[in-house]
């Protein structure tokens, strides 16, 4: 049975291939689409990326190591029914050793020019399964009002005692994909 995080809670993950699920419902109103972007951030143990081959975006859709992939952008929201949007498969075993932590972010495609944000994002959540079986372990809903912030850090992976946990985070930013890239470059 999954389990519900809260903003900061941990729990272990126990499995090598697991998958990060995001999911929201397009809002309506704005005369555009809502494109969300579910984006990985591989960072070391200076919390920067090594080298941006290991920032994981609908630009670069695979880690260098083979580690993290992405299965594409999803540009309205609309591909699934309550499901997943966008999805980003990470295989543990395969991940560099210089790698320390994962960062899961969500961001919207010109957010600016659309007048756009998550205040206006409806049901926006993170899920981490087993991609095997496709099991849920832990779900995490963005339930706070991000009413200016156009990037969520939804959540991580980190590395513990050679050990993979999870971390629901739930940090909203300003100025979009870039104010993530120019924290983690």
């Amino acid at each position: 049975m999954a389990i519900n995080l809260q903003k900061g809670q941990r729990i272990e993950i126990g499995l090598s291939k697991v998958s990060v699920g995001l999911g929201w419902d397009p809002n309506t109103g704005t005369g555009y689409d809502f494109d969300l972007d579910a984006s990985a951030f591989m960072l070391g143990s200076n919390k920067r990326i090594p080298n941006d081959n290991f920032f994981v975006f609908y630009n670069n859709q695979k880690s260098p190591d083979g580690a993290v992939e992405s299965t594409g952008d999803d540009l309205t929201g609309g591909n699934s029914d309550g499901g997943d949007d966008e999805t980003l498969n990470v295989d543990l075993g395969k991940v560099d050793a210089q790698i320390q932590e994962i960062i899961f972010t969500a961001t919207i495609y010109k957010a600016e020019e659309r007048r756009q944000n998550f205040g206006q994002v409806r049901n926006s959540y993170i899920r981490i399964y087993n991609s095997i079986t496709n099991e849920e372990i832990a779900r995490y809903d963005l339930d706070e009002d991000f009413s200016i912030e156009t990037a969520v850090e939804f959540g991580r992976l980190y590395r513990r005692n050679g050990e993979w946990k999870f971390e629901a985070m739930g940090i909203g930013n300003k100025g979009g994909l870039q104010a993530l890239v120019n924290k983690y470059q």
